[in-house]
């Protein structure tokens, strides 16, 4: 019990010479931020797998699907996705490659009849809504090798640049 006493008497002399304040001042403290648009673009791979020139491709293409995944700052508005014609074009036709002189040609299309080229600029590329947040959202890129072709055996690709302008 006496050293609760004295504890206590302890605490009180330490609470008693505490300084006192006589006055007080205040100031407002200005905090900011600014966000700017910014945007993120990944890609899914359109993988044909196996095109068979001699019997399902002899007459019918062969369909895949991929996609682009874009990310924007909400509300970011003006966003369109452009894909070029890739490594191998001629004549504006897409085409991957097995080496330097086999190429099987395809196509990439914005809609799942596969009638609208998917390409660049102001009147091929893709034109999206407006970011509603910052969520990604994923875009469909319809791919076609059309049949009838006569390819090489061996294994084809093709690499092409998908790009979010904002």
């Amino acid at each position: 019990m006496k050293r609760s006493v004295l504890f206590l008497m302890a605490l009180t002399v330490l609470a008693v010479s505490a300084p006192a304040f006589a006055a007080t001042a205040s100031a407002s403290l200005a905090v900011s931020a600014s966000v700017s648009t910014n945007c993120t673009i990944t890609t899914g791979p359109v993988a044909f797998g196996a095109y068979d020139p001699v019997g399902a491709n002899a007459v019918t293409p062969l369909d895949a699907t991929g996609a682009v995944n874009v990310a924007c700052t909400r509300g970011a508005t003006g966003l369109r996705i452009d894909l070029n014609t890739g490594s191998n074009p001629l004549a504006g036709a897409r085409r991957m490659n097995l080496g330097v002189t086999e190429f099987l040609t395809y196509e990439l299309y914005t809609d799942p009849t596969r009638t609208t080229v998917w390409g660049s600029g102001a009147v091929a590329g893709l034109a999206i809504a407006d970011a509603p947040s910052k969520a990604v959202r994923s875009f469909p890129v319809y791919g076609r090798v059309p049949g009838a072709q006569d390819p090489a055996i061996g294994a084809y690709g093709d690499t092409v640049t998908a790009t979010i302008n904002f």
